[in-house]
């Protein structure tokens, strides 16, 4: 019985967390007085997600494939969230926009010394940025921004003034475990549940895993560890863990903190 009971609590607990953030969405939407939301689309759990919740506010939500030379699976599990969300939600409405030409173009472009895999990548997120602004500004919308707790506070595990320039940040206080409980909750496709975790930022498919060197699982175990202040002693892998998730921490700090503002002394301004 003590199971059952725990099965549903979790049961509600997924409902309430996913109606606050559907009623956050809205009210915030309201008072910006903008018609909706506008949201890229990775082939990714974090950005179906993210538009799924939009899409339950019932205002206006635009999803953009903005494919530059995608992986191809990437790009199939993109379109097939789309069309399922459309498929549920009338309000819901897309677009591809295919930058593969305007990023080749800034290749041929840039001195060729600073195209290195990471600057090229970073580039990518920008441009994807500058586009999701274009319709957000033309449509009255807001970009809604995909990125979990783990990567926006814990390890800033996304590009300055890439998918981290967003209006509003829907999923940001959960945990990954979180995100795909969520996802499983609001019935996104099983090809996007099951697939591992990629950025979408480079076009051999590389997962984050690869990047990163640790799973989102450790990398979560690693965040609640320094932020309950636990003590116990951590084994080899732990070790690890904890060092890749210090060494990112500190690296992407100024993503994560204020842009520094040079405050001028008030008597040099009598």
């Amino acid at each position: 019985m003590g199971f059952f009971i725990f099965i549903f609590t979790l049961y509600m607990k997924h409902n309430d967390i996913i109606q606050h953030i559907v009623n956050w969405l809205k009210t915030y939407s309201e008072s910006s007085k903008t018609e909706g939301f506008v949201i890229g689309i990775s082939g990714g759990i974090d950005s179906a997600l993210t538009s799924t919740l939009c899409a339950l506010t019932g205002k206006k939500v635009i999803c953009l494939n903005m494919p530059i030379r995608q992986h191809k699976t990437e790009y199939d599990r993109g379109n097939e969230h789309i069309e399922w969300l459309k498929k549920n939600y009338p309000n819901v409405s897309s677009a591809e926009v295919n930058l593969t030409s305007i990023f080749e173009e800034m290749e041929n472009t840039y001195d060729k010394n600073i195209q290195d895999f990471l600057t090229m990548a970073n580039t990518r997120a920008r441009l994807r940025m500058t586009t999701l602004y274009a319709y957000a500004g033309h449509h009255k919308l807001l970009v809604a921004g995909t990125g979990n707790k783990v990567e926006d506070f814990g390890i800033g595990f996304y590009t300055k003034y890439g998918d981290g320039g967003v209006d509003v940040s829907p999923i940001a206080d959960l945990m990954k475990s979180e995100v795909y409980a969520l996802a499983a909750k609001v019935g996104v496709v099983n090809s996007i549940l099951n697939a591992r975790p990629t950025d979408g930022l480079f076009a051999d498919g590389r997962t984050d895993e690869d990047q990163i060197g640790a799973t989102y699982d450790e990398l979560e175990w690693a965040m609640l560890y320094i932020e309950n202040k636990e003590s116990y002693e951590l084994n080899e892998r732990q070790n690890v863990a904890m060092q890749i998730y210090q060494s990112r921490n500190r690296a992407n700090k100024h993503k994560m903190d204020p842009i520094p503002v040079c405050l001028i002394p008030k008597d040099f301004l009598k």
